[in-house]
């Protein structure tokens, strides 16, 4: 049943995601990961581990309680491309410059200062909320590479 593991194992690494993405990862794995050099290449590798690991832990409690068949050959590499294109997107400016390149980079700015249309207090500065458009693009590309992760899953 490749289609039932494959529904099986998206939704555990979707929601494994989100949990490893918001309340695993630190503060200062945030804050620093987009950073140049070795302190952001270690922060964002920091923040790989610790999601990868999140993402293992919850697939292989679905996994054992559906009764799931995975090879080894497949977990290696679905968890590989999604660590990989996890880390790469989370440096920041390689995001950034995919959006640029794509002409998503006004909507990538959507919610900062540096939008046109930015929302404002009523003293005029930028108004702090939750959610930009350099979010939503992450967010997307990391729902793109959990599909591609999954496909490998349960079908390798």
């Amino acid at each position: 049943m490749p289609v039932a593991t494959f529904a099986a194992v998206f939704v555990a690494l979707y929601v494994a995601h989100s949990v490893g993405d918001h309340w695993v990862q630190t503060s200062c794995q945030s804050a620093d990961k987009g950073r140049p050099g070795w302190v952001g290449r270690l922060a964002g590798a920091r923040h790989v581990a610790t999601l990868t690991a999140t993402k293992l832990a919850l697939l292989a409690l679905v996994a054992g309680l559906l009764g799931l068949s995975l090879s080894a050959l497949g977990l290696v590499a679905g968890m590989g491309v999604d660590a990989l294109t996890h880390w790469w997107a989370d440096r920041r400016s390689t995001l950034a410059w995919l959006a640029r390149v794509t002409g998503k980079a006004e909507f990538y700015s959507l919610g900062t200062g540096a939008h046109p249309a930015h929302p404002v207090t009523a003293k005029g500065g930028p108004a702090a909320h939750l959610g930009t458009g350099a979010y939503a693009l992450d967010q997307s590309f990391h729902h793109l590479w959990l599909l591609v992760a999954a496909l490998l899953i349960a079908t390798v």
